[in-house]
């Protein structure tokens, strides 16, 4: 069974995360796919992708079971981040309206990844968390992004505290296009697909890219600086530290630098 579903209607590419007993978490194999994924929507011709993820977590973020097990984990970390950002980057570009569909905690690289979509629909019970720091890694997966959307303050407190927003506290700061009810997503979803297609495609898609672009021109050259850094990061003693913590479920005990 794979890490990602695709199905294929009425000009909607529907792309859904199903690794639910583990919190949906992004690996090189579940980003492999998410790319493939993605590029099959391209080919398809989708005009609006949707992205989705089974079980109580949208996504937990990276598979740190899976850092602390290996034998370099800075050369992981950089092999995620780079497929990773090539994710987001062509959902960013893509001429489809992407959808995100956050039905709960949507913790580190999930965060930006569902932030990467045009319009956010959310259950009442989503949450949004950077949560790096708390592992000893700087933010990455494009959170940079947040900057642009929400502020530099705001972020740095989302980054640097690993504050959690609420779906509404999303909603007032301008991420979450709609809160419903859990019980209400799908039909929420159905309808901000409705609306998508019944509008002119040419004009979505060419006011999509003219918005984004005045927003942030150029959100590849933002990724790359995160790449540098939780690659550097993944490599101090402190990762190491925060990541068998939290696989052991502990508090980490952060201290002096150990190149």
């Amino acid at each position: 069974m794979g890490l990602v579903d695709y199905s294929f209607a009425d000009d909607t590419a529907r792309i859904t995360l199903v690794d639910p007993e583990r919190g949906n978490p992004l690996h090189p194999a579940s980003v492999h796919e998410l790319r493939g994924a993605v590029r099959r929507a391209g080919a398809d011709q989708a005009r609006v992708i949707v992205l989705a993820a089974t079980g109580r977590f949208f996504c937990v973020g990276g598979d740190l079971p899976a850092f602390a097990g290996a034998a370099d984990m800075g050369e992981l970390v950089d092999d995620l981040a780079a497929e990773l950002h090539q994710v987001i980057s062509e959902l960013v570009r893509s001429e489809a309206i992407v959808v995100s569909v956050v039905q709960g905690a949507a913790a580190g690289a999930g965060f930006p990844l569902a932030m990467a979509a045009d319009l956010v629909v959310a259950a009442d019970a989503a949450s949004f968390t950077c949560a790096y720091t708390k592992v000893g890694l700087s933010v990455d997966g494009s959170t940079s992004l947040l900057v642009h959307s929400i502020g530099l303050h705001r972020a740095l407190r989302l980054a640097l505290l690993n504050d959690t927003m609420t779906a509404e506290e999303a909603h007032l700061a301008g991420l979450v296009a709609r809160v419903v009810p859990a019980a209400e997503l799908d039909a929420a979803v159905d309808d901000v697909v409705a609306r998508v297609l019944t509008s002119a495609p040419v004009a979505l898609a060419l006011t999509k890219r003219l918005l984004r672009d005045v927003a942030e021109p150029a959100p590849e050259g933002a990724m790359r600086l995160e790449a540098i850094g939780i690659r550097a990061a993944a490599t101090t003693s402190d990762a190491r530290e925060g990541v068998s913590a939290f696989v052991e479920k502990r508090a980490p005990r952060f201290g002096p630098q150990q190149h």
